[in-house]
């Protein structure tokens, strides 16, 4: 068995999962807004577990639901929050958004999501890791869907998308009445173009002004808005 990946307060194993550790689900996990104290977090399409994690650290959360259709992603996510402090507060379901959708009756204060990218059809030969980078396994429409079957009143959906799909995703999701209330725009480094949008929607009309995120200044010199956002995860921040 690989060593797990270790943060400050919990460790991940990912030896099971498609899609490993990366900066996406570490930013939105850090990223998300906890401000309004949510008492009910739901994780959609979880993998190792990260996201959940990070905000059971954050917020003082009553319950933190997950679900992860991937059988084998789902079982390592479910090792991942039982030897977690959080153990008793985390819950994985096994399960796709749309029968969760139909069964689960209560609704979340806060939803996250780091949801498969590539809109065009990718293969690199390992099937799991497609389906889990790929988004017709979960297509934008029927995310935002399930969000705003699932989501308070005055909730929040909290997301990372490729900043190419801003604007169509945007547009979606004005149809199931949920508008923008954070953007932040992600850059890998001062001179790359925009590579990610961080999005933070609710059920309230906004047009917020996008502000801006640099990860690194040059290769492994972190820029301290960066260290700022992750330094209570990362052992080396």
């Amino acid at each position: 068995m690989r060593k797990p990946f270790k943060f400050k307060q919990f460790s991940i194993h990912q030896d099971q999962c498609a899609m490993k550790i990366g900066t996406d689900g570490v930013l939105l996990g850090a990223w998300a807004s906890v401000s309004e104290d949510p008492y009910a977090i739901l994780d959609i399409g979880a993998g190792t577990g990260l996201i959940a994690l990070m905000l059971a650290q954050r917020a003082n959360a009553s319950s933190i639901d997950a679900i992860e259709i991937d059988e084998k992603a789902y079982e390592q996510c479910v090792e991942n929050f039982e030897s977690s402090p959080w153990g008793d507060l985390l819950f994985c379901y096994h399960a796709g958004l749309d029968e969760f959708v139909e069964e689960i009756e209560e609704q979340y204060e806060l939803i996250v999501s780091n949801p498969p990218f590539y809109t065009e059809e990718v293969s690199s030969g390992n099937t799991s890791r497609d389906m889990a980078r790929q988004n017709q396994s979960l297509p934008f429409e029927e995310l935002l869907d399930g969000v705003s079957r699932l989501l308070t009143d005055h909730g929040r959906f909290a997301t990372i998308i490729p900043h190419k799909e801003e604007t169509a995703f945007l547009k979606i999701a004005a149809s199931y009445n949920l508008f923008p209330k954070r953007i932040t725009h992600v850059k890998g480094s001062p001179t790359s173009e925009i590579k990610r949008s961080l999005l933070e929607l609710h059920f309230q009309e906004s047009q917020p002004t996008p502000d801006s995120l640099t990860i690194e200044l040059e290769r492994h010199q972190y820029t301290q808005e960066y260290i700022d956002l992750t330094k209570d995860f990362y052992l080396k921040m």
